[in-house]
């Protein structure tokens, strides 16, 4: 199917849908749930400990889901998940319509969905270069993740402006539909996305530590895949320190509130830089190799990332939101696109969700838990800067690294 346009496949159709379906979910659930907790609790900590919770899980299941996505059959495995999720989410609203939701019950629900999207998540790294080949790959993530910043950009002031009528716990019926959605978009699927798995040993505890010891070698002597990681990581822990406070910065220092269009104009400008990455991700890709993308995108992101929490005003605030997006999400979507070029089939998913639990979920949950404490004792904005000042380790870390050589070899997969 290489030589089919990918808007003309009928299954990266369905494939996309899906991704859109479960993204606008997801999407109206980050919003959410962080106003949610802080209008029932009021409590700087416990708001951004929702922001920890959307990674946290990938710490204790993530390389576990990779492993055993290998091995299962990824459609399957895509679908009995977002079908669980649509029920655990739907909890909630079910909850707050008895009257009995509580801050415990949220957090709890937070933690749960994330770690059932281990699945989902080790399945989709490696069915996406099958579905479409390894060719297409970053074609194909930029269409998803256009898709997803064109929905950052659109959900955000519709869900501020939904805040301001309905309760947070409502509007989460919108994303347990959207699970649903998404399942029956992926079980249409035709194509297989995962290839033949003849002559495997039984599924047993030490044969799965053993899939799992041979994702993270092959990461780790990667010299491109293991340090886009390790510069990943610092990235995720400015971005998490930054997320998890941005709900009390929209509130206590810009003075939008929590609701409303300004709000939600603030939280979309991300999303315009987002599709701006997205979008110009395979044209840049046909100038550079992505190591060089990463060199040079990072420390934009690094700059931007420590002044945006200074934004005097909201206005502003949107502006540097819009800059940073485009260079944050260039860095990761870059990064992806890399780990599914180079690495073999057979160990897609444990490496995707190796990496993506180093770069995101360790540093997306250190930099909320430190955010949130700092946030305490010095003051939202000195927190936010101080965070995002792991970015610059970052920039340390590229720039004396395996990258620079990486960088004068066009070819990914030959590095």
């Amino acid at each position: 199917m290489t030589d089919v346009r990918l808007r003309d496949d009928p299954d990266f159709r369905r494939y996309w849908a899906a991704r859109v379906f479960s993204l606008t979910g997801s999407m109206v659930t980050a919003i959410v749930l962080p106003v949610l907790v802080y209008r029932l609790s009021g409590s700087t900590v416990l708001t951004a400990a929702v922001t920890a919770l959307e990674a946290a899980p990938y710490l204790l299941t993530g390389l576990f889901a990779g492993a055993l996505a290998d091995r299962w059959d990824r459609r399957r495995v895509m679908v009995t998940a977002d079908l669980v999720n649509a029920v655990l989410i739907g909890s909630v609203p079910l909850a707050h319509l008895l009257g009995v939701l509580s801050v415990v019950q949220v957090l709890v629900i937070a933690f749960v969905v994330q770690a059932v999207y281990t699945f989902f998540d080790g399945a989709n790294f490696g069915a996406l270069p099958v579905l479409v080949g390894r060719a297409r790959v970053a074609q194909a993530n930029s269409a998803v993740w256009s898709a997803s910043s064109l929905i950052e950009l659109f959900v955000p002031p519709v869900a501020g402006l939904s805040l301001a009528i309905l309760n947070p716990a409502e509007l989460l019926v919108l994303d347990a539909l959207s699970f649903v959605a998404s399942a029956l978009a992926v079980r249409g699927i035709v194509r297989a996305m995962s290839e033949r798995r003849d002559g495997q040993p039984p599924l047993r505890p030490r044969v799965v530590l053993a899939d799992i010891a041979e994702g993270i070698r092959y990461l780790v002597r990667h010299p491109g895949v293991r340090t886009m990681t390790i510069v990943g990581s610092l990235q995720s822990f400015a971005g998490g320190g930054f997320m998890a406070l941005m709900v009390v910065w929209c509130d206590r220092v810009l003075d939008v509130g929590t609701s409303g269009l300004r709000f939600g104009l603030v939280w979309g400008t991300w999303g315009i830089g987002g599709l701006i990455a997205a979008l110009a991700l395979p044209r840049l890709l046909k100038r550079w190799p992505p190591a060089a993308i990463t060199l040079y995108a990072l420390p934009l992101s690094a700059l931007i990332g420590v002044l945006a929490p200074l934004s005097p005003d909201w206005v502003v605030a949107a502006i540097a939101l819009l800059c940073w997006g485009s260079a944050y999400v260039l860095v990761i979507v870059n990064a992806v696109s890399y780990r599914q070029q180079v690495t073999p089939e057979q160990l897609l998913g444990r490496v995707n969700t190796a990496g993506r639990m180093l770069s995101w979920a360790v540093g997306w949950t250190l930099g909320s838990m430190v955010a949130g404490l700092l946030g305490n004792q010095l003051g939202i904005r000195a927190a936010m800067v101080l965070v995002g000042t792991a970015s610059f380790v970052g920039v340390a870390v590229a720039w004396t690294s395996p990258l620079r050589r990486i960088a004068a070899t066009p070819d990914p997969a030959a590095t």
